[in-house]
């Protein structure tokens, strides 16, 4: 990246972003996504997500500075500050982060793939539980998994879905998945597991036409799935933006200790 490098600016549709970016570009000459070095993103975390989503679909991915406009800000910013948005970015300390790889059968036989950030998570569809056989590297690992649901999450989402249904909180850089169940009722003292992230994860469902689940990758869903495959992709990667002092391995590590 230059020293000065040519940013473009992305904002959300809520009032409070749209003035930002008003201000934002009052101060500055931003560019055109396709031809900026880096983007600033003001917003929550949702539409930072949408943002990284959209690179990962147009195959252009740039580094991304959040600046945050929403209710938590886990991938962002704070938005206050006494520096200029050039000097912010310039100094700013990246963090590389591979999506997930989320593969998945239908009841119909259809097949599909989406990248998931944070997590993917199957889902049972109606009031009956779901029941999943687990398999991890080829070996099964719970022949029946009777729940609400389970997800597989990456240390950056892990303080997100994850943590809300008792999963780990994974420091950045700990190479580490977790897998986590939803509402587990069979075997009932099972509480997950922590793999290490070269593993591939697979789900079948069992009786799927009488117990059907879906599987949400981020915020993409689909639904019937008979089948379901999940593993970090090593061909792509996102870079996120952070002050320094305030970035996402800090505030993995704070989020420990909060009661």
């Amino acid at each position: 990246m230059s020293e000065e490098p040519r940013l473009a600016l992305l904002a959300s549709i809520t009032d409070k972003a749209q003035e930002a970016a008003t201000e934002m570009r009052e101060a500055h000459d931003f560019v055109p996504l396709e031809e900026a070095e880096a983007v600033v993103v003001l917003g929550g975390d949702g539409f930072m997500l949408q943002t990284l989503h959209h690179m990962l679909d147009s195959d252009r991915v740039i580094p991304a500075y959040g600046m945050n406009l929403g209710t938590v800000g886990f991938l962002m910013n704070k938005r206050k500050s006494s520096r200029s948005i050039v000097e912010r970015v310039t100094r700013a300390k990246h963090v590389t982060v591979n999506p997930l790889l989320m593969q998945a059968v239908t009841n119909a036989g259809e097949e599909c793939g989406f990248y998931a950030i944070n997590e993917v998570s199957l889902l049972r569809e109606t009031r009956q539980s779901a029941k999943l056989e687990v398999t991890v590297n080829g070996k099964v690992r719970i022949a029946e998994l009777t729940c609400d649901g389970v997800l597989v999450a990456t240390p950056a989402g892990s303080t997100a879905y994850n943590l809300s249904a008792n999963g780990p909180i994974l420091p950045l850089g700990s190479d580490l998945l977790a897998l986590t169940p939803i509402s587990p009722f069979r075997p009932r003292r099972w509480r997950g597991a922590i793999l290490p992230d070269t593993s591939t994860i697979s789900f079948r469902v069992l009786e799927a036409v009488k117990r059907p689940v879906a599987v949400v990758a981020d915020q993409k869903e689909v639904r019937d799935v008979s089948e379901v495959s999940v593993e970090i992709s090593r061909k792509r990667s996102l870079s996120l933006l952070f002050d320094r002092g305030h970035s996402l391995d800090e505030r993995i590590v704070t989020e420990q200790f909060q009661v």
